[in-house]
């Protein structure tokens, strides 16, 4: 047995070169499109990373705002604090008075009020109610010594408000002082004098701590006293606690105080009704003309409801104000 082996050589296949070129292009396209979708996303990718470092920046100068913001803040409070206690320890500002006073309360303007005015005249109320609030203490104080009276803690404000007023007189303004209980009379110089003159407010000064507050209200008796200077007031101040509760009419002749027994003599006591009556007779007749202001300083008194709407109506009529300070002032 023979075994005999052949090889056999295959036929050679054919190549296609157009299918491989083709598909060489093919893939060189996809291979490019590949790089360029790799740009793109590099390029997005570094424009994220550029945002993100700026906000990052942003972010911190936006910290170091808000801590600078802190700061100040904390700077500004302090600083806050450091004022409300160097105002609270102050004096209160004054202004140069003419006569130097110890007294607190030396601001120029109580609620509106401004001394002003070319020929002023205080009315001051020296009757016996101005020694106290409450109308048991009013009794035992009439009662009591000179100095009782003087004493009394309504009287003392009184005086403090006195000299308050004359400190404030505008240098080249020309003021009397006028006190007024069942009569008139003068507190200080009884003629006009300057606010510049030193010793007439210092005359003031001394006049207003000697007065006793006794009798009764008599504030036509002021009004009078005032018409009669050598010029007329320009501008008025009152101080007083309430409505008055005598006068100097004959009211014997007059209808509307037929009942009011009190102003005949007749009687020891008047009525909130007669008080209205004789003060709206009294400014009627004896009152301020027009343009002529007149400014109240109104201090309390127990069972005198009505001065405060008599006293408002007078002084809003004559475009001046009608002021009931805090009873710490001055």
């Amino acid at each position: 047995m023979i075994l005999i082996l052949l090889k056999l050589q295959p036929e050679d296949t054919p190549i296609d070169l157009d299918e491989l070129k083709a598909d060489l292009t093919l893939r060189q396209e996809q291979e490019g499109e590949l790089k360029a979708l790799l740009d793109q996303q590099k390029n997005e990718e570094a424009k994220i990373e550029a945002e993100i470092s700026t906000l990052a920046g942003e972010t911190r100068a936006l910290e170091e705002e808000v801590a600078a913001t802190e700061e100040t803040t904390r700077e500004k409070i302090a600083e806050l604090d450091t004022l409300k206690e160097r105002i609270l320890k102050s004096p209160p500002a004054q202004k140069a008075d003419v006569v130097q006073s110890d007294q607190g309360g030396e601001e120029e303007y109580l609620l509106g009020l401004k001394v002003e005015g070319r020929r002023i005249a205080f009315l001051i109320d020296t009757s016996a109610s101005m020694t106290d609030e409450n109308l048991i203490d009013i009794i035992k104080r009439k009662s009591g010594t000179d100095q009782d009276k003087m004493d009394g803690p309504k009287w003392k404000r009184t005086q403090r408000i006195v000299k308050w007023l004359a400190n404030r007189i505008p240098k080249t303004s020309d003021a009397v002082f006028i006190g007024f209980n069942e009569t008139a009379f003068p507190i200080g110089p009884s003629v006009w004098f300057r606010g510049s003159d030193a010793s007439s407010v210092q005359h003031v000064f001394s006049s207003i701590d000697s007065v006793v507050p006794t009798n009764a209200t008599n504030l036509e008796a002021a009004l009078q006293a005032a018409k009669q200077k050598s010029d007329l007031p320009t501008n008025y101040y009152v101080v007083t606690d309430g409505l008055p509760t005598e006068g100097d009419s004959n009211y014997g002749s007059l209808n509307p105080f037929a009942s009011c027994t009190s102003l005949f003599g007749k009687s020891s006591i008047i009525t909130g009704e007669c008080r209205r009556k004789l003060f709206e007779y009294t400014v009627r007749n004896y009152g301020v003309q027009a343009g002529v202001p007149v400014n109240v300083i109104l201090l309390p008194l127990e069972g005198d409801p009505g001065a405060a709407p008599s006293y408002w109506s007078w002084t809003y009529a004559t475009g001046g104000l009608l002021i009931s300070p805090a009873e710490n002032w001055p």
